[in-house]
């Protein structure tokens, strides 16, 4: 009988496309993929080092897992893995951790499935993660995750990114687009753009440092593959953002108006501290140019609020700045230390009830824009994608600028285009609509 393995992915949709392709690798030799509720022989857990709050998770899913089979191996690859690999091999149940270079080679690891007292762990100096896996993730959604580039080359002084993933690297466009037209191909009708720092995108394809091709030349390349009814960028940098970019997409066959930028802040001298490279007028450039070249745009932002050094003042220029700028939705992260960066040392730490503080007020302007930005799409016509599961006897989709719609559900709906009018916001947040016609695309 074939072994059982399930998964957990934990943090960006990076985590997610590279679980799918180690999945793939998984089936491939002999095992059965099983939902992580299910009683597995092997449970691989994909970890993430962002947040705090991941790093809590990992011990109380590794848990989860033992109960469902007290016997079954564990496994943890991911970011969190890269950074403090003994920390992971201590928690109790852990059987293997796998660094950076080591997890895409996990069924090499797992000749003999028994438990060990104690986690093994292989994990290399993140100097070796100097080589590019290819990956895309697709079977679980109405939409495929497709990894372009991987690693980052910035130094700023919050983030473990670098030392969890390495320097930036690039997949070739020739495998990019192979990637593209094997989704395709499984009628999958979009593609999410990943990696890293995807702007970047073109640097280390062939194992260089140099730009073999640009950003622009990969979403070029991307809106040529037959069969992809929709291409969305993940987030991009602002700085890597180029104009040349955006008035293509505005004219794309395929790529959607919808852009995430991270700004992480509105103030000049807090982005100084962070060592971002560009200053807040940048933003505000590539924003009023998204809106100029598509009026009807989406666009995302992340910010960290409570970096070391955010005195209110700073606090509120951020504010102020994201509330006057027309921008569609934030994704707030409270600042939290983390190992081995230079924020972690930085005098004037901010408390964290004054970060709670700041984070409850930023969502809730991210509350108020997103309302703003629906009600400004009420009244025209949009092409939604209907997604794949029944939540509480109601589908849900997103247009193409990321409205996100519901109907009651219709499983002759999952995973097809209509063409809709948006006509009302329930209290849910979410909009009502009409269908322009019955044809399904």
């Amino acid at each position: 009988m074939n072994k059982k393995v399930a998964f957990y992915t934990l943090g960006c949709k990076l985590n997610f496309s590279e679980t799918s392709t180690i999945a793939r690798n998984f089936s491939s030799e002999g095992f059965e993929r099983v939902d992580f509720k299910e009683k597995a022989d092997i449970y691989v857990i994909n970890t993430c080092s962002v947040t705090e709050n991941a790093d809590k998770r990992f011990k109380s899913i590794v848990k989860q897992a033992q109960k469902i089979n007290p016997e079954a191996f564990v496994a943890a690859i991911g970011c969190y893995a890269q950074l403090k690999p003994q920390e992971l091999a201590d928690v109790e149940g852990v059987d293997l951790v796998l660094g950076a270079t080591e997890k895409f080679k996990i069924t090499d690891y797992l000749n003999d499935l028994s438990k060990n007292d104690m986690g093994e762990v292989h994990s290399c100096e993140i100097q070796e993660a100097d080589f590019y896996v290819g990956s895309y993730s697709f079977g679980d959604r109405t939409r495929a995750f497709l990894k372009v580039q991987d690693g980052c080359d910035y130094k700023c002084t919050y983030c473990t990114i670098p030392l969890a993933r390495g320097i930036s690297r690039s997949d070739t466009l020739e495998n990019v687009l192979h990637n593209a037209k094997e989704i395709s191909a499984k009628n999958i009708k979009e593609i999410v753009l990943t990696g890293v720092n995807i702007g970047d995108y073109g640097k280390g394809e062939f194992g260089n440092k140099k730009h073999e091709h640009t950003f622009y030349e990969l979403v070029e390349a991307l809106d040529q593959v037959e069969g992809i009814e929709r291409l969305r960028i993940s987030s991009i940098e602002p700085n890597l953002l180029k104009n040349e970019t955006i008035e293509f997409v505005s004219e794309s066959r395929t790529f959607v108006p919808h852009f995430h930028i991270p700004l992480q802040s509105g103030s000049n001298e807090i982005l100084k501290l962070m060592r971002r490279r560009y200053m807040k007028e940048l933003y505000v450039d590539r924003v009023s140019k998204i809106k100029e070249t598509m009026p009807h745009a989406c666009i995302g932002v992340d910010v960290i609020v409570g970096f070391p050094g955010e005195t209110d003042e700073h606090f509120l220029e951020t504010y102020n700045f994201l509330n006057e700028l027309d921008i569609s939705y934030l994704h707030v992260f409270t600042y939290s230390e983390r190992d081995n960066t230079l924020a972690a040392s930085m005098n004037q730490v901010v408390p964290k009830n004054v970060r709670a503080k700041r984070s409850k007020m930023l969502r809730g302007l991210s509350v108020k824009k997103r309302r703003a930005f629906y009600e400004s799409q009420l009244g025209t016509t949009r092409k939604v994608l209907f997604e794949s599961e029944n939540k509480e006897g109601y589908i849900h989709g997103f247009t193409e600028n990321y409205v996100k719609v519901k109907t009651p559900w219709n499983p002759e709906l999952v995973n097809t285009l209509h063409d809709i009018d948006l006509t009302e916001i329930d209290e849910d947040g979410m909009v009502r609509f009409n269908f322009v016609n019955a044809e399904v695309h």
